[in-house]
């Protein structure tokens, strides 16, 4: 029996580490292969080149983060004009979800730019500092 163990563990080192590599490579390779397919035929149903829809990934996650700057300052703006606002009051007023308001007020509480008054719910507000 202890000789079965010393025997496959000298065969785990050496050829089958290399076996091993092999198959990992494989794998990968066959993972970069789908992903181009896939990003081809997605391109392809938008009459797009594959470049031209890795291009569009990336315009369309930079118009998100410049959606989220200029709603941001449009809240801070509404807080300062209005001295204090409510989630509630900055959502209607941006048209946003309350969940997005969230974030927006969060950032600009870590900002130093608003701060919240109250703990949780509808009684919450924030004003400028």
């Amino acid at each position: 029996m202890l000789g079965y163990y010393k025997t496959v563990g000298k065969f785990a080192t050496g050829k089958s580490m290399t076996l091993i590599l092999f198959f990992i490579i494989i794998l990968l390779s066959l993972v970069i292969l789908a992903l181009v397919v896939l990003v081809r035929k997605e391109a392809g149903t938008h009459g797009m080149s594959a470049k031209e829809e890795f291009a569009g990934i990336c315009a369309s996650a930079l118009d998100k983060t410049v959606r989220k700057k200029k709603n941001k300052e449009k809240a801070l703006a509404f807080i300062r004009e209005r001295a204090s606002a409510s989630n509630e009051e900055i959502r209607r007023h941006l048209g946003v979800s309350s969940r997005s308001v969230v974030n927006y007020l969060d950032d600009l509480e870590k900002e130093g730019k608003v701060e919240q008054i109250g703990s949780v719910g509808q009684g919450v507000i924030y004003r400028p500092k």
